[in-house]
């Protein structure tokens, strides 16, 4: 039962990315004072101990091990990895969607051993995108950190079967030992996931407002890495998956202390609380389609989203198309051959 309430989560997701494609063309007119967009992810000095409240329904990086240090002259091919995500259980239906998980793989001439390292999830997609509504508490509550995994082992059939294991690059031990020091620093200053893309059209060029921090932008800053570490990449197509929001000019609204502490704004408060009531787990199908109702009428017909966001709540007015998930380019990045050679 448990399980099925976490996917009717997903599922609520999916299903207001339909109803997005047919609801009204509408703009709101709130505007929030001037600021850099979109807004910087924040990284913190350490990463804390999570809240026993925070249960995952799969164990975060059962099989994780530390990152090994490899002789300099060792030559490491490295792998692009993708596979639909829950293919463990799903197989391909969610890749039928473009919803896909991203990682990379390491090979080691040297020794023969192949290793994965991804970035996700530590108590699971439902948990990072929506708080909980805990009784006697008046702030929403997040169980939503991510981190690194690295792990012995490429499982070949996950990646193979319904998505990706292709050769991007060849590295050197020196370069593979320099980016390990990196993951160590960007896994302990990068804490927390961020499903949404949030920016102001479909345009290519539209203003991004908030930008995401989930499994490929890990892969695609791993991938920066090496490529200034010296990696030079295979000219090959790479696309990765977004879930975009669309919105006006977002509106600060306070972190926690301001809006729900002692002289908090109750008004806001509540009314924070109200939107991300129809998200929580479902014990029935019936309460699933009485709450996806909720939140269409929210977010579609009013217009309403509030974003949180480096620990901190945003008012988005929303706008058509309202939700979208995409699969696109992005390129591999140019590397110098003048930094490591292999």
């Amino acid at each position: 039962m448990g399980a099925a309430r976490h996917y009717r989560r997903l599922l609520l997701l999916l299903l207001l990315a339909a109803a997005a494609a047919w609801g009204p063309c509408f703009s709101g007119e709130l505007r929030s004072p001037q600021r850099r967009w979109p807004v910087p992810y924040r990284r913190f000095d350490y990463r804390p101990k999570t809240d026993p409240y925070c249960q995952a329904r799969y164990t975060f990086c059962p099989t994780g091990s530390a990152i090994p240090v490899m002789k300099e002259e060792d030559v490491i091919e490295v792998y692009r990895l993708q596979a639909p995500v829950w293919e463990f259980k799903y197989g391909d239906l969610l890749g039928h969607l473009k919803i896909m998980h991203d990682a990379v793989g390491f090979k080691s001439s040297l020794t023969g051993k192949n290793y994965t390292m991804e970035w996700y999830e530590l108590f699971q997609l439902g948990n990072c995108t929506f708080p909980h509504l805990r009784p006697g508490m008046d702030a929403p509550f997040w169980c939503n950190q991510g981190a690194a995994c690295f792990y012995e082992g490429i499982d070949d059939a996950h990646w193979k079967e319904n998505g990706t294991l292709v050769l991007v690059t060849t590295i050197s031990g020196t370069m593979f030992n320099e980016m390990a020091k990196w993951v160590k620093y960007d896994n302990e200053t990068g804490i927390y996931y961020e499903t949404w893309t949030v920016q102001a059209s479909p345009d290519k060029q539209s203003t991004v407002w908030f930008d995401s921090y989930e499994c490929s932008k890990f892969i695609l800053r791993t991938y920066q890495k090496l490529a200034d570490l010296g990696a030079v990449f295979k000219k090959i197509q790479t696309n990765y998956t977004s879930i975009i929001l669309f919105s006006g000019e977002p509106i600060y609204l306070g972190n926690e202390t301001s809006i729900f502490g002692p002289l908090g704004n109750q008004t806001l408060a509540a009314a924070i609380r109200d939107f991300y009531y129809p998200f929580k787990p479902h014990r029935t199908v019936g309460e699933f389609f009485v709450d996806l109702l909720k939140i269409i009428d929210r977010v579609i017909v009013n217009h309403q989203f509030y974003l949180f966001y480096n620990l901190e709540y945003w008012f988005l007015p929303m706008k058509f198309p309202y939700l979208k998930i995409v699969y696109e380019e992005v390129p591999l990045p140019i590397g110098s051959k003048t930094s490591f050679g292999v």
